[in-house]
């Protein structure tokens, strides 16, 4: 099983990045996806979560209207849109697929957001 996560980066305030989780080893399709983040002195937490197909989405209140999770089920991946970033977006950026009681963790990616 490998849960891989990519596309992490210093940016500016304001901008944009697209994080990736490639997934494989477990069927994907089944899985909820969600991505988390944990900055430095601070508890990991729940950013966005994406129902197995895709039928519902929910960020937290920090990251709503900015933030989009989407899910390619065809590739094996997921998906973090991240607009309008701002300095306490950063963080290290986890990916994790959860089906029932499994759950696998990636290694996470660092977002900097800083001028």
């Amino acid at each position: 099983v490998q849960v891989v996560e990519s596309g992490g980066g210093l940016v500016q305030p304001g901008g944009s990045l697209r994080l990736s989780c490639a997934a494989s080893g477990f069927t994907f399709s089944r899985y909820a996806m969600s991505w988390y983040r944990q900055a430095p002195r601070k508890e990991r937490e729940l950013v966005a979560f994406i129902t197995s197909a895709g039928g519902r989405t929910n960020y937290a209140d920090s990251v709503k209207d900015r933030f989009t999770i989407s899910r390619d089920d065809a590739e094996n991946t997921a998906y973090l849109q991240m607009n309008s970033l701002k300095p306490e977006d950063t963080a290290v950026y986890y990916c994790n697929a959860k089906y029932g009681l499994i759950t696998y963790w990636g290694q996470g990616t660092q977002v900097t957001v800083s001028s």
